[in-house]
């Protein structure tokens, strides 16, 4: 048997669902090594001691490795098991985030309570971005259970509109940014599985209300300590809006970076700013990219997110499935989002708010929680199509859970 053989018998029975999304995801993640590599300078002249740029990258191979197990194992699970797991899993996030938020750390004088630390194995995780998942899933679920049934606001507002407020509102003092973009993605995952337009205005309205009412408190009666993310907020929101004020160290950085990388950039690891913007390595690697790749590299990083989205989009029309179709959606337009946010924050577009850059940025529970969405919609194309002994294809019916 040739070569060429093996590795297409290998593909066929151990890579499923559809592989463009395989070639994007493998992609990003090669790719990922360089511009990692190149921001870990920072990392090393921030924290100094035993840690090596190479320390560094090893630690982003391992967890790119543990994210690449999590998307081979969910592609092979049951779509049903996600339907029926995400009614157990609602109240285990709620007591993960209010554990979560009662530890009241703090880190640098900055509020750190998104993060929850595990002593016995020495681990620590965002709860925020699991408990996002969870609540897409969820929605998803109802959603598809509602599916040609008449629902309002008030006839869902227990059952649905209750948990996405609830988590939510768990989110948001410690982690702001990712309490709206989860919002945000809430909304559209509502709007696009048939929740009336009016119940969808509401639904907004009333989220900007009780946020309007939190930062309203913080700022009118609460201590005036920088664990109160308000305050935070607050700044980096007047910075952005008044153009005559000095930008903040971090928008300096990134579009300096921005403008030296020109057209087609210094060269990979060339990056001057490497060693000197403050999360080179996550939060602002896109603007490290364009210094050392160029506008031309960070427009084709950008294409392949919007192919990424194209591919989630087919998957979703195909499968002739209403659930399956949602979870799709629910798990698959986040990660878009967030990288065009990561994107928009460097290029200046909108305010700072420590979005890391999907499969690209160096980090544990983002990058796993992202592998572990891409697994879910790998798990449902691998229903569309299934290869006979001709090579051709067929469709192949989700059924309802």
């Amino acid at each position: 048997m040739k070569i060429s053989e093996k590795i297409d018998l290998f593909l066929n029975k151990y890579i499923k669902g559809d592989r463009y999304l395989w070639a994007f995801i493998s992609l990003l993640a090669i790719f990922s090594f360089l511009p990692v590599y190149s921001a870990s300078t920072n990392l090393v002249t921030t924290y100094g001691g035993t840690n090596t740029v190479f320390s560094y990258l090893l630690k982003h191979a391992i967890f790119l490795l543990v994210g690449f197990c999590i998307l081979f194992f969910t592609q092979f699970i049951d779509y049903k098991y996600f339907y029926r797991m995400s009614i157990i899993s609602m109240p285990i996030i709620f007591i993960l985030l209010i554990f979560t938020m009662s530890q009241r750390k703090e880190l640098d004088g900055v509020n750190a309570s998104r993060w929850l630390h595990i002593p016995i194995i020495n681990i620590s995780f965002q709860t925020s971005s699991i408990a996002g998942l969870a609540l897409f899933i969820y929605c998803a679920r109802y959603l598809a259970k509602k599916n040609k049934k008449q629902i309002n606001f008030i006839n869902s507002f227990l059952p649905l509109l209750f948990p996405i407020f609830f988590i939510i509102g768990l989110i948001f003092p410690a982690n702001g940014s990712t309490a709206v973009i989860v919002f945000i993605s809430v909304l559209i995952l509502l709007f696009i599985g048939g929740y009336p337009l009016t119940s969808v205005i509401g639904v907004l309205l009333m989220g900007v209300l009780f946020a309007g009412i939190y930062i309203y408190s913080v700022i009118k009666w609460g201590y005036k300590k920088p664990i109160n993310r308000v305050y935070t907020w607050k700044s980096r929101i007047e910075q952005f809006l008044d153009h005559e004020s000095e930008e903040s160290y971090q928008m300096k950085q990134s579009k300096t970076a921005i403008v030296l990388g020109n057209k087609f950039g210094r060269g990979p690891g060339k990056s001057v700013l490497k060693a000197f913007l403050p999360q080179s390595s996550s939060d602002f690697i896109y603007a490290i990219i364009i210094e050392e790749y160029g506008s031309v590299g960070g427009v084709i990083l950008l294409f392949i997110y919007i192919l990424i989205l194209m591919r989630i989009m087919i998957i979703a029309t195909k499968v002739q499935n209403y659930f399956c179709s949602l979870l799709v959606l629910a798990v698959g337009f986040p990660i878009v989002n967030q990288a065009l946010i990561n994107m928009g924050i460097a290029v200046g577009l909108f305010p700072v708010t420590g979005q890391t850059l999907p499969l690209i940025s160096a980090g544990g529970t983002s990058m796993w929680v992202t592998f572990f969405s891409f697994g879910i919609i790998l798990n449902v194309s691998r229903l569309i199509y299934n290869k006979n002994s001709n090579r051709t294809t067929k469709m192949i019916i989700c059924h309802d859970p």
